[in-house]
């Protein structure tokens, strides 16, 4: 039911958007009108300047890691997830921790 209402025209729902980097991480609310899109969110921390240097056109998104598009609809309290690239393949990365193991 709560879906239903937060989707309603107008109606004013929160949503979370972050990004997690090695070190920190930017988690900021913002305050959107439905119906509201991955887009807007986007757009929303797109002008937040603790977003400054993150491609949020070209970086893959989820919502609670899920992936998503920025069509995607928004519900209440739904969280946005930038997605940074990865630093090592995981597979190699795995491989080269079991050799280095193997090799003590």
């Amino acid at each position: 039911m709560e879906a239903e209402a937060s989707r309603a025209p107008g109606a004013v729902i929160s949503v979370e958007v972050c990004y997690a980097l090695a070190e920190s991480a930017i988690v900021r609310v913002y305050r959107l009108t439905a119906p509201a899109r991955v887009a807007d969110a986007l757009r929303a921390a797109a002008d937040d300047p603790a977003f400054a240097g993150v491609d949020l056109n070209a970086s893959p998104v989820g919502i609670f890691g899920r992936s998503a598009l920025p069509s995607s609809p928004l519900d209440e309290g739904d969280r946005v997830e930038i997605y940074r690239p990865l630093n090592a393949d995981p597979k190699i990365a795995r491989r080269t921790r079991a050799k280095e193991s193997r090799q003590r």
